[in-house]
């Protein structure tokens, strides 16, 4: 019993903080769902609720997420949706902290148990305690669902990784053990079903491969993720194929990428063909608090309601990609210029109203709730009564003064990464190690949309789990050697004196004894030390006529 105690006390001293803050996480988002008992809807909502109620993939977007609510659409309750998504919040927060415990723990095994604990606790704050988090995990949308995966796919890899920082101590007669290949062919089923949910993980396998081979992962690691990724996109594909009758995993993949071209194509410059150039833009005013992209995909005035079906235009899609490489081609000084104008956006102290003020306000707890009809007519056969709207203050009103006040800003946000660039550039002779990883794919979860589609607040929120993993990874160290103990002391920098001749004769057979003849009689020699019997050096004498000379040369 006394046993159990001292266990329980010691993992309460280890743990008992982060298990403070995972109560107090846990707590808000009960909050919020008291407050908002149903989903809050975005645009992108009635999209996905309606592949899942057909359960047929999307032409405009990836139907990974279509296939989460499906397999809960079986309780017939937008409540179970919300708790499966704040859990998954809850669950990403919990893979840093246990991975950034483990790395201090590993490096830092004698600094106590309360240190690995207090650093994972305070790095996993941004991840559970984010207002704006919290509200994207209770919106119909896809994004809790990707970050879960992607978090999963790293924690495979890194925990899995235990040879090279993230284990036990290595030896100094051992190499550093290489990723498992069912390690690798699990992190490469995660991010390819990441990407299934969301177009932007396709890049982040990019990422992994790149991070596995600088991390000597191994050939059977890398082969067993790059075939196992194989299986979810494969299997999409062909399931796109029975519904639309093509192999892809959306039709609009280029057409996003136009959107992101209109902010400073310009059309006598890049001179596209006649069916292209009515996606031309720069003759057109631009439309005050209204990013160009928004305007050119979704706005009156766009030229995409010239063509018959709309995006869903089977041109739609061809015009737009021609049209966005004659722009990135012909002019790639400006097309790096918004690139990293957009990327910078997420590090800005104030969330300005990109791509446009209703946007920006979809990302924030309402003050009242109302349900569009074209919503209702998907929500009520899914959710039945939990569909309807409401608002149950004083939660509700809790959650928007939570909201106004406890967010990651974007200088914090900048600091995570520069700390987790900090960390990389200590570790150049690693190749950053271990916070190469974390920090890569938050990078790319920042610049990615910025290149590809446009800026959005809800495309930063992601990232933040990984530059807050990469900033605590950059604080450990790599464990210690564990160096076998020397069999018998020597005094430091001086060899042992040896009075005797090495022993040269074999030893009896302890089967037959041989007889011993009487010995002559020897003078007394005083007893050797046990310093004076260590085996004789490469300058001492092996003739066993006489005694060896002492070689009594320091430091040699």
């Amino acid at each position: 019993m006394s046993r159990t105690m001292r266990g329980l006390g010691r993992f309460l001293v280890g743990h008992g903080l982060f298990l403070v803050v995972l109560a107090g996480a846990v707590a808000v988002r009960w909050i919020a769902v008291l407050g908002y008992p149903t989903v809050l809807w975005f645009g992108d909502s009635n999209t996905y609720l309606e592949s899942a109620l057909r359960f047929e993939p999307s032409p405009l977007r990836p139907g990974g997420y279509s296939v989460f609510l499906w397999l809960l659409k079986p309780f017939h309750s937008f409540l179970v949706v919300l708790a499966a998504q704040h859990a998954l919040g809850v669950l990403t927060g919990l893979m840093v902290y246990a991975l950034v415990w483990r790395a201090f723990r590993a490096g830092w095994p004698r600094r106590g148990v309360w240190l690995p604990g207090l650093v994972a606790s305070l790095v996993s704050v941004p991840v559970l305690y984010d207002a704006y988090q919290i509200q994207l995990e209770h919106m119909l949308v896809s994004d809790g669902v990707f970050t879960f995966l992607l978090a999963a796919a790293i924690t495979v890899v890194l925990w899995n990784a235990g040879g090279r920082g993230w284990g036990a101590p290595r030896t100094p007669d051992a190499r550093p053990r290489r990723l498992s290949w069912w390690a690798g062919a699990l992190a490469g089923l995660l991010i390819s079903a990441a990407a299934m949910v969301r177009s932007v993980g396709l890049p982040m396998l990019i990422v992994l491969l790149v991070c596995m081979l600088v991390m000597r992962s191994g050939r059977r690691a890398m082969a067993a993720a790059v075939a196992a990724a194989a299986v979810p996109v494969a299997l999409y594909m062909s399931w796109f194929h029975s519904v639309h009758g093509k192999y892809a995993i959306t039709t609009t993949d280029k057409i996003w990428l136009y959107g992101r071209t209109v902010d400073f194509a310009r059309c006598d410059i890049i001179k596209p063909a006649p069916d292209v150039a009515v996606l031309c833009r720069d003759h057109l005013p631009p439309e005050p608090g209204t990013a160009p992209a928004f305007q050119a995909l979704w706005g009156e005035d766009s030229g995409f309601k010239q063509l018959p079906g709309w995006m869903y235009d089977p041109e739609a899609n061809r015009i737009a990609g021609e049209f966005a490489m004659a722009a990135i081609t012909k002019q790639p000084g400006d097309y790096a210029r918004v690139i990293v104008r957009d990327t910078f956006r997420a590090f800005e102290w104030e969330r300005k109203p990109y791509p446009r003020k209703s946007t920006v306000e979809e990302y924030e707890f309402p003050v009242g709730a109302a349900l569009r009809d074209d919503h209702a007519l998907r929500a009520y056969p899914y959710g039945g009564d939990t569909a309807e709207a409401r608002v149950v203050e004083p939660y509700a009103g809790w959650m928007r003064d939570y909201q106004d006040r406890v967010f990651v800003r974007g200088p914090y946000l900048g600091v995570l990464m520069a700390v987790g660039l900090l960390g990389v550039l200590v570790r150049v002779r690693r190749l950053g190690g271990e916070v190469l990883l974390p920090w890569s794919v938050a990078l790319a979860l920042l610049v990615v949309p910025a290149a590809t589609a446009d800026f959005d607040y809800r495309y930063v929120l992601p990232a933040i789990p990984f530059a807050a993993l990469g900033a605590g990874v950059t604080f450990s160290r790599r464990p210690r050697s564990r160096r076998p103990r020397a069999a018998a002391a020597t005094p430091a920098g001086a060899k042992a004196l040896s009075l005797e001749p090495p022993r040269t004769d074999p030893e009896p057979s302890r089967t037959e004894p041989e007889p011993q003849a009487e010995a002559e009689p020897r003078p007394s020699e005083p007893e050797p030390s046990p310093l004076e019997m260590s085996p004789p050096g490469p300058g001492d004498s092996a003739d066993a006529s006489g005694p060896a000379v002492a070689d009594t040369k320091v430091g040699s």
